[in-house]
């Protein structure tokens, strides 16, 4: 059975190469260089990598029934740390930048927690 965090990964990673190829192709002039370009950069590596995140929470899941915290932590980061990054890269609000922090830590939250279940799952084993 697929968990539903398969499925999440798979629509995280959808739309991380969307948004990477939408930027390098959709908006060469507006994100042409500088702080813009390098924060939809910067968006879209993290995006990609907790897709990754999402994919491994899934597989976990399966195993054990653990990690669904993980996997929340990590989606809500992905939407804070790399919307925030996304949206000040299309010209929103600087004050944007003092939140992205926030979804950072959802992130460390989110590996803490995958690690712990994954950890369970070991012993389950």
């Amino acid at each position: 059975m697929t968990t539903p965090w398969i499925r999440a990964a798979a629509l995280m990673g959808f739309l991380g190469v969307s948004l990477g190829a939408f930027g390098a192709h959709g908006l060469e002039e507006v994100l042409s260089g500088g702080e813009r370009a390098a924060w939809w950069s910067t968006a879209v590596d993290y995006h990609m990598w907790h897709a990754l995140a999402l994919l491994a929470v899934g597989l976990v899941e399966e195993r054990t029934g653990r990690g669904r915290a993980a996997g929340w932590c990590l989606l809500a980061g992905i939407l804070v740390f790399s919307g925030t990054l996304y949206a000040m890269g299309l010209g929103g609000p600087r004050w944007l930048g003092a939140i992205t922090p926030l979804g950072g830590l959802l992130l460390l939250a989110g590996w803490v927690l995958l690690g712990l279940a994954a950890r369970g799952s070991a012993r389950a084993s």
